[in-house]
């Protein structure tokens, strides 16, 4: 299986460059499994296809404003720099740029000294371990100099930062959004509820792994980055009660669904948890909890397009990205939607 298998032609003009005004307003593929068809919605009639007992999982990790300016103690060149892990209360695993300036034993001042980290150590892929000093508070001093990290393809400013965070967002750590729930709104939650689908939350903290390009040609020789995740009782209960009741598990998302699949044993049975995961999920695998996924349109050749292409088939997606080419959806972070069913 090689990465070249999941490509496709997209113009540049279809990258969404900023969010829609109304966030369920956004288009929705419904995709069929099984025979491949396709028809188009939006996003707020994702309702007509749930049903009560139906059970909705949501990433309830939060973005933080995680990319920051600073310049280096000894020659105040400029280097940009993005937390992707912490490790501990005051040291992160970070992307730092330009690399050749950021050597062990280098020390960085942000904001006139609000904030100081030093270089540490550097580890797999040249991310730097970064150990900061601050008084006061970190994540209050993050958000007063940090900046939303938005993906590269992204080259408008974002206006409001909430419109890169999801509704339901709670817990800092991520390093980008989990896009497929930048969809809800409140009120779509609760009709939703309404109808008798029952909603868990699970966390993921997103790194950057997710997004990295595939660099090997063979997919399986790639290596995803590990993440960290919880599931608590609640979470694990209502998705087990589901399951042994009829009812579908629908993630919304790629970290939703590598998450649960992580979790769970060979029944699809949840066990409350926390830890890392580097689960890597492409075509041949056999899902144990998901029946149905909500999610964004995906690079080409990316992990996730593979992942996607897992559940619904090689085939069957890159037949409905050409047709959501062919009628002008608005892809990636703030693009359009697709329900896999």
């Amino acid at each position: 299986m090689n990465v070249s298998d999941f490509d496709y032609e997209l113009p540049e003009e279809l990258i969404a460059q900023d969010p829609l005004e109304r966030r369920s307003e956004s288009r929705l593929m419904v995709l069929d499994k099984n025979t491949g068809e396709v028809t188009h919605k939006h996003f707020y009639d994702i309702t007509e296809y749930l049903r009560s007992g139906d059970c909705l999982v949501i990433n309830n990790t939060k973005v933080i404003p995680a990319r920051l300016y600073g310049n280096k103690e000894e020659t105040n060149a400029l280097i940009e720099i993005l937390l992707l892990k912490r490790l501990d209360a005051d040291t992160w695993e970070c992307l730092t740029r330009p690399g050749k300036k950021a050597r062990k034993g280098a020390r960085i001042i942000f904001g006139d000294g609000l904030l100081k980290g030093e270089i540490i150590d550097m580890v797999e892929e040249g991310n730097r371990i970064i150990r900061f000093e601050y008084d006061g508070i970190f994540e209050e001093i993050l958000d007063k100099l940090g900046e939303m990290p938005l993906p590269p393809y992204i080259t408008h400013k974002l206006k409001d930062k909430s419109r890169y965070q999801t509704v339901y967002a709670k817990y800092d750590g991520s390093a980008a959004a989990p896009t497929a729930g930048l969809h809800f709104t409140p009120e779509l939650l609760q009709t939703i509820r309404d109808k008798g689908v029952r909603i868990a939350e699970v966390t993921l903290h997103v790194g950057l792994g997710t997004f990295r390009p595939v660099k090997v040609e063979n997919v399986l020789e790639h290596h995803m980055h590990s993440e960290y995740y919880e599931v608590d009782k609640e979470a694990a209960d209502i998705i087990n009660e589901t399951k042994r009741n009829g009812g579908r598990v629908i993630s919304v998302g790629t970290t939703s669904t590598r998450t649960l699949e992580s979790v769970a044993d060979k029944n699809g049975h949840i066990e409350p948890k926390s830890g890392d995961t580097d689960i890597f999920i492409y075509p041949g695998y056999e899902f144990k909890v998901i029946d149905a996924l909500i999610t964004n349109f995906h690079l080409p050749q990316s992990t996730l397009i593979m992942l996607v292409s897992a559940l619904a088939g090689r085939e069957n997606v890159l037949s409905a990205y050409e047709e959501a080419v062919k009628e002008r959806y608005r892809f990636f972070s703030f693009g359009d939607a697709m329900l896999i069913l």
